[in-house]
């Protein structure tokens, strides 16, 4: 199909637009590729879920995410997942992306299309396939004024996953066919229960049974000493109540065991293969490949590296997603969005310091409060799971046809 004229126009003016130096690309992978685009922050982290279970689903399978050079690539990045800062859009940086990593199909997510680059994806037959979609069509950037643009940006998109009917309705009015769209609601980003160790987690829970249990995940230097005094003000309340606390770095566990046992606290050091006891006051548990266990084991969660403003917060879907009520400190620009959604559905709340961090546990440790919460964090985890799974399936299928092909 001949281009319309706003988008030729487009692609000409893009020819002599000021290109960006980026980074040296990784190899690519050999096997298949899913190029998942993500466009704002906000897709970075459902993008990165989906990545994982469907490497988990297909042998050599490795996912792409891009993104603009603005949104900064994520600390860690699971296995078979790779990342690429994408410039300004023009067709010569379109060409060299897509020359690197010739990807098998495209997963853009919400919206904001850069015509260029899916203008030479669909040049070289990507199957394009729009999701999550919310009504934003074009890049801010682009030139909405060029007659066709929207239309011609989308056209080449064989399927379209609106977020709501009124996104579908914007998206009908710019062009896209109403057999090629669909409504399905959110993709959240979710998350997948943590494994755990069966006959651990049954010898715990017989020895710990009666005792109220809260957990401190991820907890900076400079934290320790807020919830040690939150655990000793809570401890006035609730006699026999177990901390199991959890360092942001594991190699800081002999020192914070140490720490605690010359500030006169019984701990147990789960790393050095003691045991809890009846005596027990704090569990040190160093070792972040049993998280799994631990969030299983708590029905309170503190998700710590947020209650000092240097710090930016942790996850707290894994903790959501096995049943713990949540709470953490005020600073979690690192995963903001879900804590506003966990805080909305009542499944999480914000604690500023010792005093209102023991008021909050003390609260909790109510078997009907802390079930309120947990039931309402693990409806926000699960919600969207439908979407994804239908998105794992239209991928699975396409290259399925592909490899056929």
């Amino acid at each position: 199909m001949r281009p319309s004229l706003g988008m030729r126009a487009y692609l000409a003016l893009g020819r002599h637009r000021l290109e960006l130096g980026t980074a040296e690309r990784p190899l690519r992978p050999m096997g298949e590729l899913v190029w998942a685009h993500a466009p704002v922050p906000e897709a970075v982290m459902p993008l990165l879920r989906l990545a994982e279970r469907l490497i988990a689903q297909r042998v050599r399978l490795s996912v792409l995410i891009s993104a603009p050079l603005a949104i900064p690539r994520p600390a860690e990045l699971p296995p078979g997942v790779l990342w690429d800062g994408l410039g300004p859009d023009s067709l010569p940086l379109a060409e060299a992306f897509l020359d690197h990593w010739t990807p098998d199909l495209c997963l853009w997510s919400e919206g904001y299309l850069e015509p260029a680059l899916v203008a030479c994806a669909a040049r070289r037959d990507v199957p394009l396939y729009l999701i999550d979609a919310t009504g934003a069509v074009l890049a801010p950037d682009a030139p909405v004024w060029l007659p066709g643009l929207a239309q011609a940006v989308l056209a080449p998109f064989a399927a379209v996953m609106a977020r709501t009917a009124n996104a579908a309705q914007v998206l009908r009015r710019a062009g896209v066919a109403l057999s090629d769209i669909s409504v399905t609601g959110p993709m959240q980003h979710g998350a997948s229960a943590l494994p755990c160790n069966e006959t651990e987690h049954a010898n715990l829970t017989t020895a710990l049974a009666g005792r109220h249990l809260w957990l401190a995940a991820f907890a900076e230097p400079d934290e320790i000493g807020i919830i040690t005094r939150a655990q000793r003000l809570a401890s006035r309340t609730a006699h026999r109540l177990l901390l199991v606390l959890i360092p942001a770095q594991q190699a800081q566990g002999p020192d914070l065991a140490r720490r605690l046992d010359h500030e006169g606290w019984r701990v147990c050091h789960w790393s050095e293969g003691a045991f809890p006891d009846e005596t027990t006051q704090i569990l040190l548990a160093d070792s972040h490949d049993e998280m799994g266990l631990w969030y299983r084991l708590s029905p309170i969660a503190l998700m710590a590296s947020s209650l000092g403003a240097d710090h930016a917060g942790c996850d707290p879907y894994p903790a959501a997603a096995l049943g713990s009520a949540i709470l953490s400190g005020p600073h979690v620009a690192a995963h903001r969005d879900s804590y506003d959604r966990l805080s909305a559905a009542g499944g999480a709340r914000t604690v500023q310091d010792a005093d209102g961090l023991a008021a909050a546990v003390i609260r909790l440790i109510a078997p009907d409060q802390a079930a309120h919460m947990a039931h309402a964090a693990w409806e926000v985890v699960s919600h969207g799971a439908e979407v994804t799974d239908r998105v794992i399936d239209l991928v699975l299928d396409t290259l399925d046809l592909g490899a056929v092909g």
